[in-house]
C-alpha cells in the first residue's frame, strides 16, 4: 500500500485547503457583509425577533465547533447597541470552551453598549454555570419569551428581573 493510500485510509486529507501556507497567517472565518445576517451553521443560527437578535445554539458545543459559533457571535456583536438573546435550550452538551464563548459574546455586546440575555433550562447546564461562578452573571431564563421581555425591558430602562 502506498503512503497516499495509507493516509487516505486513516482519514487524513492533504489537499491544498487543508495545508497552511508557510509564512502566511491562517485565513479567518468569513464574516458577512455589514447589515447582512450571518449564515446559519451546523451548531448555530441567528435571527431577529422584535428588534433583538437571537443566537440559537444546538447539538454538542465543544472546542471542535466553538470557532464556527464564535464567528457568528462576533458578527452579531459587532453592531453598536446590539441586544442579544443566546438560546441554549437545544444544546445537548457544553464544556469549558462554551463558557468562554458565552463570556466573550457577553463582553463584546457590553463593549458595544448592548446586552446579552441567556436562555438555559437543562439542569446540568445550569449546574455548570453555577459551578463556574457564572449563574448570577448570566441569570438565565427558562423561556425565550421571558428572555425577550426582560431584554426589551432592559432597553426601555425597566430593570430586568433575574432569570431562574
Amino acid at each position: 500500500m502506498s503512503a497516499r493510500e495509507t493516509n487516505g485510509a486513516a482519514g487524513q486529507h492533504h489537499g491544498r485547503r487543508d495545508r497552511p501556507v508557510p509564512g502566511r497567517p491562517p485565513v479567518p472565518a468569513r464574516l458577512p457583509a455589514p447589515g447582512k445576517p450571518p449564515a446559519p451553521g451546523r451548531h448555530a443560527r441567528s435571527y431577529d425577533v422584535r428588534g433583538l437578535t437571537v443566537i440559537e445554539l444546538r447539538g454538542a458545543i465543544d472546542l471542535s465547533n466553538v470557532p464556527e459559533i464564535r464567528a457568528l457571535a462576533d458578527a452579531v456583536t459587532a453592531r453598536p447597541g446590539v441586544r442579544v438573546v443566546m438560546d441554549l435550550r437545544p444544546v445537548e452538551f457544553l464544556d469549558g470552551s462554551t463558557l468562554g464563548l458565552l463570556c466573550r459574546t457577553r463582553r463584546r455586546a457590553l463593549d458595544q453598549g448592548g446586552h446579552l440575555t441567556l436562555v438555559c433550562v437543562r439542569p446540568w447546564h445550569l449546574r455548570i454555570l453555577r459551578a463556574a461562578g457564572l449563574g448570577t452573571v448570566f441569570a438565565p431564563f427558562a423561556t425565550l419569551e421571558a428572555a425577550l421581555e426582560a431584554t426589551l425591558g432592559a432597553a426601555s430602562g425597566t430593570p430586568p428581573p433575574h432569570g431562574g
